[in-house]
């Protein structure tokens, strides 16, 4: 199991990773090699009873305690005392409102050294949610959103309907689901959306991949104080002053990185910038 891992803290262990949708393929090949782990893929588990993004069943925690959730059942099942899950969720982007985003989290839990460490990544996507009413124009939105690599959920009417066709990965499917929700259609109108389960959206994937990514650096991040791994960034301090009159300005100008296991903590001022852009200052531009 990788004896030159670079990281030894959790060399030769094994972890649990609850899945159904082959998320090991993303997350195992970039955390066993740098870890010294071996992943221990399960989907004994059906993690849909935890909720599903074609909205049949309501997830009922957050994001973070849903990731909690399915690593602790992973650990249960396996009786391993390591456990790595995943939890994704969509919706509009924090800055404009308009944008589909998608947000990412890999929980990591060790019960051997009382330790939980979460890597996040978040960014644009690119959905479909879309009526249509022939066949024709249905296969120019799909195409135009990625389809086949990229699969869709295929409803009568609208988003709301009940019944719907998941698993949707040739065109031969796509025009049976087509009209099979026609058929049922009481509008004439057929509901297309994007599927986002990591299998089927190729987009998603990349987001699982960028936060195994963060959570591999914070696992690489030592703390200083008792040499435990997640030393991170927890909070930003404004105040940085303004290039033209030197007032603080809302731009950040510490970081204070803090240790999940004994609390040490540490603010480090940014050496990147001494002062921030006349345009983000207050007072230069009220």
């Amino acid at each position: 199991m990788f004896p030159n891992a670079t990281n030894t803290f959790f060399r030769g262990r094994e972890t649990a990773l609850l899945t159904k949708h082959h998320k090991e393929q993303l997350i195992a090949p970039l955390l066993e090699p740098f870890l010294g782990i071996k992943v221990v893929q399960l989907d004994d588990y059906d993690t849909d009873k935890l909720g599903t993004f074609t909205r049949d069943v309501k997830r009922t925690g957050t994001q973070l305690e849903t990731a909690r959730k399915k690593a602790r059942i992973g650990m249960e099942l396996t009786g391993l005392k390591l456990g790595l899950a995943n939890e994704g969720s969509f919706g509009v982007d924090p800055y404009t409102g308009f944008m589909p985003w998608n947000i990412e989290v890999i929980v990591l839990i060790d019960d051997i050294h009382d330790l939980e460490i979460v890597g996040v990544a978040q960014g644009s996507t690119k959905i479909v949610q879309e009526k249509v009413d022939n066949l024709e124009k249905a296969r120019r939105l799909v195409a135009d959103f990625g389809f086949p690599a990229s699969q869709v959920i295929v409803r009568p009417d609208d988003g709301e309907n009940p019944y719907f066709v998941k698993g949707v990965a040739t065109w031969d499917q796509f025009e049976a689901a087509f009209h099979d929700c026609w058929r049922l259609s009481k509008q004439g109108l057929v509901f297309i959306e994007s599927d986002f389960r990591a299998h089927a959206n190729p987009a998603r994937q990349n987001m699982i991949r960028l936060a195994a990514i963060n959570l591999l650096l914070k696992l690489h991040s030592h703390c200083p104080n008792c040499h435990t791994p997640g030393y991170w960034v927890t909070e930003t301090k404004p105040g940085l002053p303004c290039e033209y009159c030197g007032a603080p300005t809302a731009v950040f100008r510490a970081q204070i990185y803090r240790c999940p296991k004994c609390d040490f903590s540490k603010e480090v001022v940014r050496s990147d910038l001494q002062f921030a852009d006349q345009g983000s200052c207050s007072l230069c531009n009220p």
